[in-house]
């Protein structure tokens, strides 16, 4: 798959997983078979089960998979702070696995992420002989979790973890150059996390699915007077699909790969970081799943919740509403009632939406708020 091999039979595919999880699961859990759980192997199983994620495979049981992932971790911690057995972790094998975990983001527990990357953090940064390649990964690791750290939160809850950002970054723009597009990405993304002059000029492919054609086309006609732009670069970060300037607004249309789940719920470190990268520059975010834009009717009703967003925008920065209507502040996140159906309060906030997924106890905002300004 690394190479460009594309699965004939996705559906063989996740039935073979599907088994293979259920294996782990069940010798993880068990005392006789433990010990046969060395940290290499973990990492390598971790490593593979994000690639899959990585090339699109959706895992249809989310519950069993993140199940089978707390028994892996569980391994995983208790060797990393035993003393006699914290040695069995090498470079590239711990590099591999806090990317791998950042990958599967909502499918691990923030809580679990934490405490792995408080057990694992200093033996990474810390250590001279980083090549490249673990430079890097381990720099989008700890991003994708103190992005989540950032967004579950809030800007006011200082990270101590976000100091390895600040480290690894000017390690690795010190290394020798290199043409690699995905360096310069992570670059340009840890230099925007500091707040500093981005060292590089990063190269991004551009390309607009028919579901985001089609719903711009639709946002712009019901929105005449408002601009909007696709596929725009703010502050060398990778292209936004819709920006609306004059609201300081993002509109991000999330297709499949921004879920670790065939249901649309779970999503990946990559759309966390990108989301809490956005909100930390400044904009507003409005999350959008692509199969609430299958149909007309659902694509209208999400139509007329960013009208209700513009006109709280709108009022808070004194200017004229587009319509009224009651909007979550600060981020919106467009969901679904068990019947596939929009229900009158059919958005999370980015914290309450990771409320649900923690099994923290929802504090949701019914009443109109006034989004503060930047």
């Amino acid at each position: 798959m690394d190479n460009g091999l594309e699965l004939e039979n996705t559906a063989m595919l996740k039935e073979a997983v599907a088994a293979l999880l259920l294996d782990v699961k069940t010798k993880a859990e068990s005392k006789e078979e433990k010990d046969y759980f060395i940290p290499q192997h973990i990492a390598n199983l971790m490593w593979a089960l994000a690639k899959l994620v990585d090339n699109g495979l959706e895992f249809e049981k989310t519950a069993k998979l993140k199940e089978t992932l707390a028994a892996l971790l569980y391994h995983v911690k208790t060797k990393a702070e035993s003393t006699e057995e914290r040695d069995h972790f090498n470079t590239q094998g711990t590099a591999n696995l806090l990317w791998a975990m950042a990958k599967l983001g909502e499918a691990i527990e923030l809580n679990l992420v934490k405490s792995m990357f408080d057990s694992l953090a200093d033996r990474v940064s810390e250590n001279p002989q980083l090549s490249q390649q673990d430079i890097s990964m381990s720099l989008w690791g700890f991003m994708v979790f103190c992005a989540r750290f950032y967004l579950y939160f809030g800007r006011d809850n200082k990270n101590p973890l976000e100091k390895h950002i600040g480290e690894l970054f000017s390690r690795l723009e010190n290394t020798s150059p290199s043409n690699n597009i995905e360096d310069h990405s992570i670059i340009a993304m840890a230099a925007s996390w500091l707040g500093r002059a981005c060292p590089v000029v990063p190269h991004y492919q551009t390309i607009i699915s028919q579901s985001q054609s089609t719903f711009c086309e639709q946002l712009r006609s019901s929105l005449p007077p408002v601009k909007i732009e696709e596929e725009k670069s703010l502050n060398s970060l990778p292209p936004v699909d819709l920006l609306l300037p004059d609201y300081n607004t993002v509109i991000d249309v999330q297709g499949p790969y921004h879920y670790v789940s065939g249901d649309f719920k779970i999503r990946t470190g990559s759309t966390l970081l990108k989301i809490a990268l956005l909100k930390k520059s400044g904009f507003e975010v409005i999350e959008i799943p692509v199969n609430k834009l299958d149909h007309q009717d659902s694509m209208k009703i999400v139509i007329e919740q960013i009208k209700e967003k513009l006109a709280v925008l709108s009022e808070a920065h004194g200017s004229v509403s587009l319509s009224s209507g009651e909007w979550a502040a600060d981020e919106a996140y467009f969901t679904a009632d068990e019947g596939g159906q929009f229900s009158d309060d059919c958005y999370f906030t980015a914290e309450e939406y990771l409320e649900e997924q923690t099994n923290k106890p929802k504090k949701r905002k019914r009443k109109r708020k006034k989004a503060s300004k930047n």
